[in-house]
């Protein structure tokens, strides 16, 4: 894909809607009574490969365009799959279908493409065996070989901030005898408790001052309702960076998800200087509304700009994006306890570095995370690493570089976002 520079974005889109929250409605519409419709549905690879895995357990979706019809067979409906369930690149469908497999009475087999296999599953294999499950894994990662057997309630508190593996647990929970609680140091996404109440599922939510507890009874039931996804943010930040950092944009972004959760990154952006006008939609689901932003220039301030801490949990999808908004911002960006990059599509910490660094970046590699300084970027050729959230980000990259860029492998992004570089196109404007 060749990214020719912009002077600015203009116009009106609608991103698709929110994988996170697809995922966990064909999950959970799947194991419940009757049927569940879902609108605005992610047009994605990665809920693609979590539709093929729940109708390989022989659940009937249809699916329309972004609309979505799951009839469920309840929570003990599923079959046994013929063939191991191939979760392709999605990380979301094999972590959290562990917890809903663990607790059948037949065995099942999750695996995927070479980068999912290579991505930690111990975390979800630890609690899910303490919950009685039997697991055989690839030292840690996939294939996961579920034998299916009765489960029992635990009390779990994950040892890193993950809304995938707090998931996997409640879902195991759906089917042990007893209580399952997890307790919450770091707020991660909350898509699956709004979610589980959607469905019916009474789930109790304790707020204490230095956590947060969430219990399940493994007697709920599921019932099928209709769902209304909101975009999804993280989608929504690569255009808000592009429109932020190219003076004279005037951009709007329609039916977008605001979950406090995970919409740290419009936090972030305020913080950086980037001035956004949020327009809040009634919900009783999850909270979603219009987002406008006409771009002036950023401020000119240079003290260093710092992300760290518990707020890095729920930015970890918008930091390769930010990354490039450091490039602009006159103190640049440091980002630390991010060391849960290295274990995503790719390992985003080195992708990040090693594309701005072609881009002639000012840019200095961590552990945990990195230091972008304020740059001049150049175009270069610079590679996706096969991870879509690389590849969108670069483009990004692309607009601001003086000069063409070219990104190898960018056909990743159908992962989470098939009509990206068509969106961004229809939007840009480069003046002759």
């Amino acid at each position: 894909m060749k990214i020719s520079p912009a002077s600015r974005l203009k116009g009106g889109i609608c991103v698709p809607g929110d994988k996170s929250i697809s995922h966990r409605a064909v999950m959970f519409g799947s194991i419940a009574s009757g049927e569940t419709r879902i609108s605005n549905f992610a047009a994605s690879a990665d809920c693609r490969s979590t539709i093929d895995c729940f109708r390989r357990l022989g659940i009937s979706i249809e699916q329309n365009g972004s609309d979505v019809l799951v009839r469920g067979a309840g929570k003990r409906g599923l079959s046994e799959p013929s063939e191991s369930l191939d979760c392709g690149n999605s990380g979301t469908t094999m972590r959290l279908m562990s917890g809903i497999l663990a607790g059948q009475d037949f065995p099942s087999t999750l695996t995927g493409d070479e980068s999912l296999q290579s991505r930690p599953m111990k975390r979800v294999i630890d609690p899910l065996s303490a919950m009685g499950a039997e697991i055989e894994s690839s030292d840690g990662c996939a294939p996961l070989i579920i034998s299916g057997r009765p489960l029992r309630g635990i009390d779990f508190e994950p040892p890193v901030a993950s809304a995938q593996v707090k998931s996997c647990v409640l879902l195991a929970g759906l089917y042990a005898n007893g209580e399952t609680r997890v307790t919450e140091r770091v707020v991660t996404r909350d898509h699956t408790e709004l979610m589980l109440r959607q469905f019916g599922v009474e789930i109790e939510i304790e707020q204490r001052a230095d956590a947060k507890v969430i219990s399940i009874a493994g007697d709920a039931a599921l019932h099928g309702t209709n769902i209304n996804l909101p975009g999804d943010i993280s989608s929504a930040a690569f255009f808000l960076v592009a429109a932020g950092c190219l003076p004279g944009s005037d951009l709007r972004l329609l039916n977008v998800g605001l979950n406090p959760t995970r919409s740290a990154v419009l936090s972030a952006l305020d913080r950086f200087g980037v001035v956004l006008n949020i327009v809040r939609h009634d919900s009783t689901g999850e909270p979603s509304g219009d987002i406008r932003i006409t771009a002036m220039p950023l401020p000119a301030r240079a003290e260093p700009n710092i992300l760290d801490g518990p707020i890095v949990a729920n930015l970890i999808d918008e930091i390769p994006i930010l990354a490039v908004l450091g490039t602009q911002l006159p103190g640049g960006l440091e980002v630390r306890d991010a060391g849960e990059l290295r274990v995503k599509e790719s390992d985003r910490i080195r992708s990040v570095v090693d594309n701005l660094r072609r881009m002639d970046a000012k840019v200095e590699e961590f552990d945990d995370g990195f230091r972008v300084g304020p740059s001049r970027l150049k175009g270069a050729v610079l590679d996706s690493f096969g991870d879509h959230r690389i590849a969108m980000a670069f483009a990004v990259a692309g607009l601001l570089a003086d000069g063409g860029t070219e990104i190898v492998g960018a056909d990743c992004a159908a992962v989470s976002y098939p009509e990206f570089f068509k969106d961004l196109e229809v939007i840009a404007v480069r003046d002759e």
